[in-house]
């Protein structure tokens, strides 16, 4: 499968004779980046704000999830898991977290997460192969929080998102902060990423990614 990111938390997943998913598509006259051009017949929504919810910026959707449940579309079991749920207050988003099935290759979109989820939560999610992880703070999670979500989770790739760069217009922090969590240097970015399961790795990789043009 291929894992293409077009900026924020916005990501498309392909793969031949699967659906094509696109998880939170942004409103770039609030988020920047470039307007989305896209297709999909799915679109994963994490939460009601526009840096998540544009549904109409993606062409040819049958299904627009929006909250929890199991769905199996096209091919793709989806199981939708709400977080951030636990405590009340007013600055806290009910979150879904997605995790997406292809043919045993397991991606988890953790969309918003403000916190770090309880131990149910994580086992809700089942075995997550490729992890899709706010890191740069506001709404989400901070480099810090992100790193130990990473290692509850123990996936075999991370893909941060949802961090600060030259395009977009949200106060957010850069990514180095998270590199430096994890204990990494400077990640060279790549265009987007092809995985299959003879190329997960053993031990948790974590993978930039260079945004794309919607």
């Amino acid at each position: 499968m291929e894992i293409t990111w077009y900026g924020h938390s916005c990501f498309r997943l392909t793969e031949r004779n699967y659906v094509t998913v696109v998880t939170d598509p942004f409103d770039n006259k609030v988020v920047g980046y470039d307007a989305l051009k896209l297709k999909a017949e799915i679109v994963t929504i994490s939460h009601d704000a526009p840096g998540h919810n544009n549904s109409d910026a993606v062409k040819g959707s049958t299904h627009v999830l929006t909250g929890a449940g199991e769905f199996e579309i096209g091919g793709v079991f989806i199981t939708a898991v709400q977080t951030d749920s636990g405590k009340k207050s007013k600055d806290r988003v009910r979150n879904t977290v997605y995790v997406f099935d292809y043919d045993g290759i397991t991606v988890a979109h953790l969309g918003d997460l403000q916190q770090i989820p309880t131990q149910s939560e994580i086992e809700l999610l089942g075995t997550v192969n490729v992890a899709l992880v706010p890191v740069g703070g506001g709404s989400s999670l901070n480099a810090a929080k992100a790193a130990e979500v990473v290692s509850m989770l123990e996936p075999n790739l991370v893909i941060p998102m949802h961090y600060s760069t030259p395009d977009s217009k949200i106060k957010l922090d850069e990514i180095n902060k998270f590199i430096k969590e994890m204990g990494l240097s400077k990640q060279d970015a790549q265009p987007s990423l092809k995985v299959t399961r003879s190329s997960l790795p053993a031990e948790t990789h974590v993978i930039v990614l260079d945004y794309q043009k919607g």
